[in-house]
Formats: C-alpha cells, structure tokens, sequence
C-alpha cells in the first residue's frame, strides 16, 4: 500500500485510541462508584487500577509475540472481541456484586485493551514518513484524549447517581432499603460497559473486512526474516541493551504512576476531601481531561516548530512544580492546579513512547511490547499515592509528591536518556 493510501487505515486505528480512552478513563468513576456498592475505602477501592493495568504487565510479550508470529490485524482484532465480552460480562457481575469478580471483569477488559494498545502505538508511529512519527502518534493519541473528555464528562455522569449513603445515613423510606439502594446503584455501571462492548464489536468486524497494509517486520516476515535479522525470534529481548529503549521503558513507568494517580483519585479528592458533590465533581473531571485533550492538539501543534524532547522536558518540569503546589495548598487551589497537570501530561506517553521506538527497525514489535509492559506502573503508584492519602487525611494533599518524583524521570529522559547512543556510535 503506498504511502498516500494511508488514510484510511491510519483513521481506523485512531479509532482505537478513542475506544481504549473510554475504557480506561471509567476507571477514576468505577474507583468512586466501588466504594459506595462494595463499601469501601480509598486505599481499599484503588486496587480496582491495579486489577485493570496489571494485564499490561502480564500480556504485552505474549501479545508482541502473537503478532509476529500472525499480524498486527490478527492482534487488534482479537482483542476488540476480548475486550467486548470483558464488557458484556458486566452484566453476570453485576448480579453477583463482588468486588473481586467486578476485578476480574476490569481485568479481561485490560486484556483486550493491551491488544490494541501494543498494536496500535508502533503502527502509528512506521505507517507514514519517519521524521513524522512523534508528531504522527500525538495527533493519534489526541483521539485518546477525545475518548478521556467524553468518558470524564458524560459517562461518569451516568454512573454517578450523585447519592451517597452509607447504612448509618441511609434515608428510612429509601425504596427497597440498603439493598434497593445497592442495587440501582449497581445498575448504574451497566449501561456504559454494555454499550463500550457493542462498539468494540463493531469496530472489531470493520477490521476483519478492511485490509491494513503490512509494515515493517510484517514484509520481511514473508520472506522468512525481519529487518535487522531478528524474523526468527518471536520477542528479542536483546532490544533492551539500546539505552533510549531502556530508559524509555523506566520513564514510561514512572509517568504511567504518576498520571494514573491523578486521574484515578480526582474524584475521591474532589467529593471526599474538598466535599464537592458528584455532579459538581463530574463536570470538573470533564473539564479536567479536556484540558488534557487541548494539551495534546497544541502540544501536536506545537511539534512543527520545537523538537520533542525539548517540549518533553518543559512539560515534565511543569509537572513537578504544579506537584509541589497541589502538595502544599491542597483544597480547591489543588483542584485547579490538577486541571493544569492534566494540561501539561497530554504529550508525554506519546511523546516518550515515539522517542524510544526510533531506529528499532525490526525490533519494533519487542520494543513495543516492553514499553506497553511498563504501564503496569498504573498498578502500584496511584496504590502508594492512595494509601499517603489515606493515612493523612489531615494532610491528604502531600499524597502528590509521589507524581512529582514519577514526573521527574520524564523529565531526565526528555534531557538525556532520549539519546540514542547505539546511532551515534555507528
């Protein structure tokens, strides 16, 4: 397929990014709504990341090596399809109403997602002119943050009744009492999940009937080896031995902690320590991941004339310091700055994930893989800034000095750990 016919298949896939950003920026409400029907509390409802972005550990190598060995169409399509019946499973979930199986759910979903994620971000990025494959996956990456605007905005709305009862404070004549209150709360998460599963499903027959052209290591795989002679092995782990891989893969980590813990503990912050009720909450999140979505149009914008690793050390430096403000001020002026944050975080993961990729060649697959694996810092870190938060809950704002120490390794890898010495040398 030759290089003005990509439009097409470059459409397809930013499609991707939006349906993923749906299914992971439900998170911060599902966190919210968790605690009310399975009674629990911040540090207790903040496994429910951990559940989800621990299948970004556990499957990306798995997954590099299912498309090797098949395609990356054979890869996103199989996980449209597991991530739609990971959605349709809500409903069985929703009758047994246990945290654990809710868990489950969450992580077959994640499953599904990390097809499409391992697949789309590389593809992105070799589908077009190299010089533009960072500006490429910022525009791509823009429709994720489309996806975060409308799941932020609409759908947590949805979700969140606005009630919040416990069985101390719950009104005598509520219809049906505590359990009628659980259940139409339980209700509540259906319709999203049902209905982020009916489009996985459709888009997943859209690309069985598309033909995506095959790049890379997918040519030389026909002829029985990839470029750079690595066609006989499945994932080649000799890629972590290129410096701006590897340090790609720990800035990757700390930036996907650091992100989550904001986003995931926005709405907790806002109704539980700032006392904001949820439809006021609600619409600040919306707000929140718009600035995130205006973030990455500019921040695309803003490529034309900045390298990107420049523009990724002057975001992550921004980070640090409206860290430190939300650590000391808290309340509503840390809402506020946590607005910004989401600002300035909207170009780093692409921006990151472009910079390692470059010169991998037929390495790219792996590299992808590995960078994928380092999401599961989504796993532990917002855990960490959770439980500071809840052991301080007279000081629950010093919680944010951990994504201020996550975003500090973005920024060392925005100055120096971008370079790709393994080039220079040769």
């Amino acid at each position: 397929m030759k290089k003005n016919n990509y439009t097409v298949p470059l459409a397809l896939i930013f499609i991707l990014f939006f349906l993923w950003a749906i299914s992971s920026n439900l998170l911060p409400t599902m966190i919210r709504q968790l605690m009310k029907t399975c009674e629990l509390n911040t540090f207790e409802a903040s496994f429910t990341e951990s559940a989800y972005w621990l299948a970004y550990f556990v499957f990306p190598i798995p997954i590099a090596m299912f498309m090797k060995r098949y395609s990356y169409k054979a890869g996103i399509v199989f996980g449209l399809l597991l991530a739609a019946c990971g959605g349709f499973l809500f409903f069985p979930a929703s009758l047994v109403k246990s945290y654990w199986v809710y868990l489950c759910v969450l992580f077959v979903i994640a499953t599904g997602m990390c097809f499409l994620e391992t697949a789309a971000n590389p593809y992105v990025t070799v589908l077009g002119n190299a010089d533009g494959a960072v500006r490429r996956l910022n525009l791509a990456q823009s429709f994720n943050g489309l996806g975060a605007f409308i799941s932020a905005m609409f759908l947590s709305k949805l979700v969140l009744s606005g009630n919040n009862f416990t069985r101390d404070t719950l009104p005598a004549d509520y219809p049906g009492g505590w359990d009628g209150y659980i259940q139409q709360e339980t209700e509540a998460m259906l319709l999203p999940y049902l209905a982020l599963g009916s489009m996985l499903l459709i888009v997943a027959l859209v690309f069985v009937f598309t033909k995506l052209p095959k790049i890379g290591d997918e040519n030389a795989a026909d002829g029985g080896k990839a470029a750079g002679g690595q066609g006989a092995k499945l994932i080649d782990f000799g890629v972590l031995r290129r410096s701006h891989l590897r340090w790609g893969v720990i800035a990757q980590f700390f930036y996907n902690g650091g992100q989550t813990a904001v986003n995931s503990l926005f709405l907790v912050y806002s109704c539980v320590y700032v006392g904001i009720d949820e439809a006021t909450a609600t619409t600040f999140f919306g707000i929140y991941m718009l600035a995130f979505l205006l973030g990455r149009w500019v921040g695309t914008a803003l490529m034309v004339k900045f390298k990107p690793q420049n523009m990724l050390l002057a975001y992550s430096l921004m980070l640090m310091a409206l860290c430190v403000v939300i650590s000391v001020c808290g309340g509503y002026v840390g809402l506020y700055a946590m607005i910004a944050v989401s600002f300035f975080m909207s170009i780093i993961y692409p921006t990151q994930f472009s910079l390692a990729l470059d010169g991998l060649g037929g390495q790219t697959k792996s590299g992808s893989a590995f960078l994928v694996m380092a999401i599961v810092g989504n796993a532990c870190l917002p855990q960490l800034t959770a439980y500071v938060m809840h052991v301080n809950e007279h000081m629950y704002h010093v919680a944010y000095l951990v994504p201020m120490v996550c975003f500090a390794f973005c920024a060392y890898y925005g100055w120096k750990g971008y370079r790709n010495l393994e080039a220079f040398k040769a």
